[in-house]
């Protein structure tokens, strides 16, 4: 056992649970959180801060400044040479994240296609037309299965998504069977639906509390990208500040966005017969180890 895989929902507990299994197998972790990567997102991200990280190594965070575009290509690279080094020396590695299309971006092996600037031109200017949003339910008759797996906020990667569409004819990032790229043990955390309503909209009024509106004007100031634009909370927030929007609508969009976003993440994973669920509690430590066991 050198890597394991530890998804689920957001707000789930996945972080903690991460960390308590990398102190008790000495383990490092990577994260494969798309908007943990970026500098200074970190209350609308929900990263840990150091004292939470009880010491163990954590890669993959805090990597590229707002103002990029990182592809999921250079993600993958960046944490495949990360995991690489880490199991050199011996550690187990620990890949932790909610997004199905990174945690196997990184860990199988996936075909991207390559692009029509043509192509890619016109669906821009469509997404600077009709907005995010439609363009995502436009993806979703595509394809469901890329839509389920990419944020409705996330204009370059739905556009992106489109591209593949119609070039191939289909989400080729997408397998029919997965093929690894490194062996590993693969746990979901869960819990069920009202325990995870409740665990979001905790989330959220804790971020307010924290500061997130802040943060956001901070990186507004410094410069923020389009795909850290369109981060839940960090959008509603900017479009509250940017237009006629009110805070508190924003935080109730936020609320209700993630509620839905961790509904089609937990449904993308429940397709993948390698995950073996874990619920979340006091009892998730014990039963994730006589897993890996």
């Amino acid at each position: 056992m050198t890597v394991i895989a530890l998804v689920g929902p957001t707000a789930v507990g996945k972080s903690d649970l991460a960390v308590e299994l990398a102190v008790t197998l000495d383990a490092e972790i990577v994260s494969a959180d798309s908007m943990q990567v970026y500098i200074g997102m970190d209350i609308g991200t929900a990263k840990l801060s150091v004292p939470e990280r009880r010491g163990v190594p954590h890669h993959m965070i805090d990597v590229w400044s707002p103002d990029a575009e990182v592809s999921v290509v250079a993600f993958r690279d960046r944490a495949r040479e990360l995991i690489r080094e880490a199991l050199d020396r011996g550690r187990p590695v620990i890949v932790v994240g909610g997004s199905w299309l990174y945690v196997q971006a990184v860990l199988d092996e996936m075909d991207f296609p390559g692009t029509d600037p043509a192509l890619r031109a016109r669906l821009e200017a469509e997404l600077a037309a009709v907005g995010p949003e439609a363009m995502h339910q436009f993806l979703a008759t595509r394809d469901p299965d890329a839509a389920a797996a990419i944020l409705p906020t996330n204009g370059r990667r739905i556009v992106r998504a489109l591209e593949v569409v119609e070039l191939t004819g289909s989400f080729t990032a997408r397998l029919p069977q997965a093929r690894a790229w490194a062996s590993a043990t693969w746990i979901g955390l869960s819990c069920d639906r009202v325990m995870l309503d409740a665990r979001i909209t905790e989330r959220v009024y804790r971020m307010w509390q924290q500061g997130l509106i802040d943060e956001v004007v901070a990186l507004r100031d410094r410069g923020i990208g389009r795909t850290a634009r369109g981060a839940l909370g960090y959008r509603q927030v900017l479009e509250a500040l940017e237009g006629d929007g009110d805070l508190e609508d924003a935080r109730r969009a936020t609320i209700d966005g993630t509620r839905r976003f961790a509904r089609r993440q937990e449904r993308r994973f429940r397709q993948d017969e390698r995950i073996r669920w874990v619920g979340a509690g006091p009892d998730a430590l014990g039963t994730a180890l006589t897993l890996l066991r």
